[in-house]
């Protein structure tokens, strides 16, 4: 009798959905950590490929590296950002971790959804008018002022990139802050508890 008073309640608490094995998990995080590394990675090249390109003295040279930038974003950049967008999303929904549970997801989520945005909106257009001013100016697109504001926004939104991820592999490690709410459930549980005492 105890044993089936007891599974309704084990019922109950148990939530439903999808839910990983250990070893899907474990798949997942290995993916959405290889994306967030490679994501960074060429981030942190194509700003230091930017930066050089100002001191550049020849022409070809000034559009090719423009356009090696153009590349890595549209081919690397732009899929490893929205594939780790897409892991983030699946460990918040088919793990315990949820969207809203703590904070550090929450730090995170906010961070990587707002990086993508920023990147889409602003980075994507700013690398494709750096790159088409130099293929028709060649070296002359140093000295109009849209290709250096371009190539400025880039540095700057780039440097922010690459300071947030850093930011975002932190607190993926150190998991700071805990969990939401905690504190309250308790401190309602030990105050019912006193109060039916």
């Amino acid at each position: 009798m105890t044993n089936q008073s007891v599974l309704p309640k084990e019922k109950n608490n148990q939530k439903p959905g999808i839910r990983l094995t250990g070893n899907q998990k474990n798949w997942l995080i290995s993916a959405h950590v290889i994306s967030g590394a490679i994501w960074f990675g060429t981030a942190l090249s194509m700003l230091v490929m930017t930066i050089s390109n100002l001191n550049t003295t020849n022409g070809d040279e000034l559009y090719a590296i423009n356009s090696v930038i153009k590349l890595l974003d549209d081919w690397i950049i732009i899929p490893t950002a929205n594939t780790t967008l897409l892991t983030a999303t699946l460990l918040c929904w088919l793990t315990t971790w949820g969207f809203f549970k703590f904070y550090w997801v929450i730090t995170k989520w906010v961070m990587t959804v707002t990086l993508v945005i920023f990147g889409s909106y602003w980075l994507v257009p700013w690398t494709d008018a750096m790159t088409a001013i130099s293929d028709t100016e060649r070296l002359k697109a140093l000295s109009n002022p849209l290709f250096m504001f371009d190539t400025k926004a880039i540095i700057i939104g780039g440097s922010i990139q690459i300071v947030s991820l850093v930011f975002i592999f932190i607190i993926s490690f150190l998991k700071p802050w805990g969990r939401r709410g905690i504190r309250q459930k308790n401190n309602t549980k030990v105050s019912d508890t006193l109060s039916n005492k």
